[in-house]
C-alpha cells in the first residue's frame, strides 16, 4: 500500500520581502515640497540668501532622484550609471546656484530675486531629474516647485496685503468668539 507523502514535505514555502509600507516609500517626495516652501518662506520673511540650505535641498533631492530610479536598474551598471548622472546633474545644478550667490552677482541682485532664481534652477532641476529617472514623482516636484515660484513673488509684493487680510480674519474671528461667549452668559 503507497503512503501519500505528507504536505508539508512536499511543499516548499517562499519568503516574500514585505514592501515598504505607503507613507514609507512617498515620504521622500512629500518631504521635497515642504524643504523648498519652508526655504521660501524663510527667505521671503528675512530677505536673506540660505545657500548651505538649498545645498542640503539639492542633495536631498539627489539622494531622493537615486532612490526613485534605483528599482528601475535590473543591473549593477545601470545602477551604477543612474548614481553617476545624478551626481553630476545636482553637481551642475550646485555650481550653478552658487554662481548666482557670487558678491558680483549679488551687486546686481537683490535677495528677493536671487531666492526666485535659486527656486526656478531647484525647479527645473529637478523636472529633469524626473524625466532621467523616469519618476513622475520627482518630475511632479518639480512642476510644484516652478509653479512656487511666481506665487512666491506674489507673496511677496502682497505681503502688506495679506498681513491686512490677516489681521481683519483674527479681529471678526474674535468678536464672533466674544458674542458667542457673551450670549452663552459668560460675562
Amino acid at each position: 500500500m503507497a503512503t501519500m507523502p505528507n504536505m508539508s514535505e512536499t511543499i516548499e514555502t517562499v519568503s516574500i520581502p514585505p514592501r515598504p509600507k505607503f507613507w514609507a516609500r512617498e515620504l521622500p517626495f512629500l518631504v521635497i515640497p515642504f524643504l523648498t516652501v519652508s526655504g521660501v518662506g524663510y527667505m521671503s520673511m528675512t530677505h536673506k540668501p540660505i545657500v548651505g540650505y538649498w545645498e542640503l535641498v539639492a542633495l536631498f533631492i539627489c539622494g531622493t532622484c537615486i532612490f526613485a530610479g534605483w528599482h528601475n536598474g535590473s543591473e549593477n551598471k545601470a545602477r551604477w550609471r543612474l548614481v553617476w548622472t545624478q551626481l553630476l546633474h545636482w553637481g551642475a545644478f550646485l555650481a550653478a546656484m552658487n554662481l548666482v550667490f557670487l558678491p558680483s552677482v549679488q551687486a546686481v541682485a537683490d535677495a528677493d530675486s536671487t531666492s526666485l532664481i535659486v527656486l526656478l534652477l531647484l525647479a527645473l532641476g529637478t523636472f529633469i531629474a524626473g524625466v532621467h529617472t523616469a519618476s513622475w514623482r520627482i518630475g511632479l516636484n518639480g512642476v510644484v516647485m516652478g509653479a512656487c515660484v511666481p506665487a512666491a513673488a506674489w507673496l511677496d509684493q502682497s505681503a502688506l496685503f495679506l498681513s491686512l487680510g490677516i489681521i481683519l480674519v483674527l479681529l471678526v474671528g474674535a468678536a464672533a468668539l466674544w458674542a458667542y461667549w457673551r450670549s452663552r452668559g459668560h460675562s
